[in-house]
């Protein structure tokens, strides 16, 4: 069974580079795709309903043209997705779906980055409260040992590893310590980075900058994971980061789990 993340920095315009091509190629169970930044009735039919998916399922938010969450299944749907953290200030942002499937739990989620409209940090408070918020939804499953994986835009670089260039960056949202800590208390807690479990050098990164040849000199960021639980993680069988899928200043990550995560 294998699970991909994608903020795919528009799905409209994602779509026009190619990304049904993609998703018809790749062989996943489920697609989460983040930054949608369009209603549902925005998308075209094909994006909506894409030939050989079972299901797809959207949120957006409340502002046009901004954020959104995708979640797409082959084979199967989900049993029930759940939409809203149930913080108003945070759900009109439209980040969240938690769906399952049989006794695993997907949670497909575009964190907020910490930049206000003048790139000063002026939302990481919020951010750090989006994040608090979704680990307290998540928390008694993780203690009871409920299969769970959450996947997404995490928007934070945990370790100066999982940046090209930490030195100057040290004030930036995404790898502030608070950020870091926040992140930190997560793994703490149980949650395992599926692809820091299988990897452990550097180089790998999952989002870079648009300026021309930041890309071709791997000039990156790692801020988009696939989170484990405890109880899930005995499925998982290997994670990965997939840099040559274009289309977007991120790239997917994935992780391939034992079907039987379901059963």
């Amino acid at each position: 069974m294998r699970i991909v993340s994608w903020n795919v920095n528009g799905l409209r315009a994602a779509h026009k580079k190619g990304f049904l091509d993609w998703l018809a190629a790749e062989k996943a169970d489920v697609v989460g795709v983040q930054e949608v930044r369009a209603r549902e009735e925005q998308l075209p039919d094909e994006v909506r309903k894409p030939e050989g998916w079972r299901s797809a399922h959207f949120v957006s938010a409340h502002r046009p043209g901004y954020s959104g969450v995708g979640l797409f299944s082959r084979k199967t749907t989900p049993d029930d997705v759940v939409s809203i953290l149930g913080v108003a200030e945070m759900d009109v942002e439209g980040r969240l779906q938690v769906a399952r499937f049989g006794k695993l739990t997907v949670v497909n989620c575009y964190f907020p980055n910490g930049n206000g409209k003048e790139r000063d940090n002026s939302r990481v408070p919020f951010k750090l409260a989006f994040y608090r918020r979704l680990y307290e939804l998540l928390e008694k499953g993780l203690r009871d040992g409920e299969r769970l994986v959450v996947m997404g835009d995490f928007n934070t670089a945990h370790q100066e590893i999982d940046l090209a260039r930490p030195r100057d960056n040290r004030e930036t949202s995404g790898f502030l310590l608070e950020e870091r800590q926040e992140f930190c208390r997560w793994l703490r807690a149980g949650w395992v980075d599926t692809f820091r479990h299988f990897e452990k050098g550097a180089g790998h990164y999952s989002w870079w900058s648009q300026r021309f040849g930041v890309r071709e000199r791997n000039v990156g960021w790692r801020i988009d994971y696939v989170l484990a639980s405890p109880g899930a993680m005995p499925y998982v069988k290997r994670a990965a980061i997939h840099p040559h899928i274009l289309g977007s200043d991120h790239c997917p990550v994935s992780v391939d789990l034992d079907p039987k995560v379901r059963r």
